[in-house]
């Protein structure tokens, strides 16, 4: 660009000449070079720092590889390759039958262990009632070991009667044990409640809502608008749950920005909000207009991870360009740029704006300049 400005200069000084019939001798050319060589000069490094210009920019987008959440046998891809697609549009389908019986077992498991919930107070009751009648038993039981012991002291009993007698009352109380255990279970299994829910119910239900999340996983949806390009996946192929083997890459098109690399020099004048302006080498004679969105707040050369060994001098000679989030204002509708398309920048800042007429004559010169395949 500064190239132009130079030979627009020179053929300036040229038509003067011609036209004024001005004498080329070591006065006048020495004169006009000297004054290129201040006014170029002066008007380049003005220009440069106060209105920047990158030819390091790019359509930035983003893409998801897209795994399938179980695993299956593919049944139906209803999708094109690179054909635009709307939020939550079927992408593919895996065969449900599997995971539906899972859902129906499940289902039927949960009614089953609800119903047991509702019998625990039952099982409670009618623990407490074989805990009284036990505590009946045993009463009895001490009763009559307290008689025969009586009589056995008296000579109405025999030794023999009045064993058997404290045995049946030592049953009677291991009888009682059993039945308070059996009452402490009861009541544990009716309050072991998480939320309001019996716990037996509670797991069942959380495999339940996994057996669902599953089943929904077999329809796998666009994510965004976009498209999916790399599609490999086709009707009996086995689907699996493997992030490095993701079936085909999805194109996110909701949001597009463009990024720009700039001069570590041109840091002072680009801040959100400045104008912008864009040409594409893909069309040559337009030029579109924009804004700053953000300055990224780093520069990627001088990141560094923690390693086993320790950093040199070399990881400091860095010089990393300025980052910069633009976006365009213009319509792009009736243009049919793909995704990630090159895009040269040009920024104007609030200072010297006198001189930004120059970057804007210069910028339209080198779209037009896009017609020639100057490389090839």
């Amino acid at each position: 660009m500064d190239l132009l400005l130079i030979m627009t200069y020179a053929a300036l000084c040229i038509t003067i000449f011609k036209v004024f019939n001005i004498p080329l001798n070591k006065w006048t050319v020495p004169t006009a070079v000297l004054g290129g060589v201040i006014i170029v000069g002066t008007l380049i490094l003005l220009m440069n720092y106060n209105h920047p210009f990158t030819q390091i920019g790019n359509q930035v987008y983003s893409t998801t590889p897209v795994v399938s959440g179980v695993r299956g046998k593919v049944i139906e891809v209803p999708v094109e390759a690179n054909k635009p697609l709307k939020q939550g549009d079927i992408l593919f389908k895996i065969d449900p039958v599997p995971f539906e019986a899972e859902v129906a077992r499940l289902e039927a498991k949960v009614k089953e262990a609800s119903q047991g919930a509702l019998g625990m107070e039952s099982e409670v009751a009618e623990a407490e009632a074989a805990k009284i009648k036990a505590i009946a038993e045993r009463d009895k039981a001490q009763r009559e070991f307290s008689r025969y012991k009586r009589g056995y002291d008296s000579g109405a009993f025999t030794e023999q009667q009045l064993d058997t007698r404290r045995q049946a009352y030592k049953a009677s109380e291991a009888a009682v044990k059993v039945a308070d255990a059996n009452l402490e279970q009861a009541k544990i299994a009716l309050d072991s409640e998480i939320g309001g829910e019996n716990t037996a119910v509670l797991s069942l239900l959380a495999e339940l809502r996994k057996a669902q999340f599953d089943l929904e996983q077999t329809v796998v949806r666009a994510p965004t608008d976009g498209y999916v390009t790399q599609l490999a996946l086709r009707p009996g192929v086995m689907a699996v749950p493997l992030p490095v083997a993701p079936v085909m890459t999805f194109v996110h098109t909701e949001e597009q920005f463009y990024t720009a690399a700039f001069r570590q020099n041109s840091l002072q004048r680009l801040q959100p909000g400045y104008e912008a302006e864009f040409l594409f080498r893909a069309l040559p004679g337009k030029i579109f207009k924009g804004r700053i969105d953000e300055v990224i707040p780093a520069i990627g050369e001088s990141q560094f991870q923690a390693r086993g060994a320790l950093l040199g001098t070399d990881a400091l000679r860095t010089s990393g360009r300025v980052f910069v989030k633009l976006s365009i204002t213009d319509d792009l509708s009736d243009y049919h740029l793909p995704m990630g398309t090159a895009v040269e920048v040009a920024v104007y800042s609030d200072s010297f704006t006198h001189v930004s007429i120059m970057r804007k004559v210069l910028i339209r010169m080198k779209s037009w300049q896009n017609y020639l395949y100057l490389d090839h």
